[in-house]
């Protein structure tokens, strides 16, 4: 019995078309799984691209992590991650030609998700860099108020304090102080938070903001070296010598090596046992302050004008302003005898302008003072913001 080859292909056309199918769909199949293969095994040597740039950023070798980085997009160039830490590794690169590509990719992300606070962020910190106030305050809020994947409250208080730390090098002290007060009604009752906002209250230079924030730390940590320390200074600046003085004595006890706290502690000291003005002394003991400080004033004024090569015998205000503060100074002097006249009641203000003037005078001109004659400057700034 003999076969003949032709009579074994099916002449049908359904089955003709069944057989390309199956072929087809196993083609198909096979590229496929090779595609599939292929886009994992892409993906896997991205991450490992991507892991390696982490780390190359992370030792600050920015060159290296910006080529891991575009090495890890050629293997996934839509992972958003990877576009979002090249844009960071441009931006720390402090190469100011980067910015603008570090930019383009930023704003790409977010074009995409304009609530992604991480990607607001990094906007904020590439505006920071190139000083730009408006653009990096509004990054940095819609980073505050955007979407973060984990810990959104420790994130906000972080962008708000680095936005603050922006400003204040800016020198944009009004902005900085409304962020300030959102930040202090914010915080976490944590003696670590109020401590940094103490620190930026600093910076600021509001000293009473600041020791509001020291006191809070110290109700909740009582014994806080660090606390009574920063307390005591931020009321010495503050001009609230009492408070200081307290807050400073209990530094000092509680730690004896702060020589700082302890050098404050003494000129604070003198100047609550020196100043006429104080609230409960005897006229008795005001008329002897102010002849203290009235006596002290011209030794500091000798002392200036010696150092200054002045002679105070021979020189006039036409010549010297040292001469001048002489002039008043002698002036002054027949007013001590009638300090204890109850008639004079405008005499110690009208004898302590003239040694404040001495004061500030002579430390424009000859320095900072020490010991009490630092003590009566300081009471003459006190008293002079007072009346503004």
């Amino acid at each position: 019995m003999s076969w003949s080859f032709p009579k074994l292909i099916p002449r049908s056309a359904p089955v003709i078309l069944l057989i390309l199918t199956l072929a087809a769909a196993t083609g198909f199949a096979a590229v496929s799984h090779l595609v599939a293969r292929f886009t994992a095994n892409q993906q896997s040597r991205g991450r490992k691209l991507y892991a390696e740039g982490l780390a190359e950023a992370s030792a600050n070798r920015f060159d290296d992590a910006i080529n891991a980085f575009r090495a890890a997009l050629t293997c996934d160039p839509t992972n958003s991650q990877y576009q979002l830490s090249l844009g960071r590794a441009l931006r720390d690169s402090n190469d100011p030609r980067r910015l603008d590509e570090a930019e383009s990719y930023l704003i790409a992300l977010w074009q995409r998700a304009p609530q992604d606070a991480a990607v607001n962020l990094a906007l904020a910190r590439v505006a920071a860099h190139r000083g730009s106030l408006e653009d990096a305050t509004r990054y940095y809020h819609n980073a505050m108020y955007g979407v973060w994947n984990s810990d959104p409250e420790a994130n906000r208080s972080k962008a708000r304090i680095e936005l603050i730390q922006f400003l204040l090098k800016q020198g944009a002290s009004d902005r900085a102080a409304s962020e300030l007060m959102a930040l202090a009604s914010t915080l976490p009752p944590t003696p670590a938070a109020h401590l940094q906002a103490a620190g930026l209250f600093a910076q600021a230079h509001d000293y009473a903001a600041e020791l509001a924030q020291y006191e809070e730390v110290l109700r909740l940590d009582p014994a806080n070296s660090a606390a009574l320390a920063g307390a005591g200074n931020a009321a010495y600046r503050a001009g609230d010598y009492i408070t200081a003085h307290r807050d400073l004595q209990a530094a000092a006890n509680a730690n004896p090596q702060d020589a700082d706290s302890r050098q404050l502690l003494a000129t604070t000291d003198l100047i609550l046992r020196h100043d006429p003005f104080q609230s409960h002394i005897s006229d008795a003991e005001r008329n002897r302050r102010i002849t203290a400080a009235f006596t002290q004033a011209e030794k500091r004024l000798v002392e200036c004008a010696q150092k200054s090569s002045v002679d105070l015998k021979t020189a006039t205000p036409a010549t010297s302003s040292l001469a001048t503060l002489q002039s008043l100074w002698t002036e002054a002097k027949p007013d001590l005898a009638h300090l204890r006249s109850p008639t004079e009641t405008d005499l110690p203000d009208a004898i302590m302008d003239v040694v404040f003037q001495i004061e500030q005078r002579t430390a424009a001109t000859c320095g900072a003072p020490q010991g009490l004659d630092l003590a009566l400057l300081l009471s003459s700034q006190k008293r002079e913001a007072a009346s503004q």
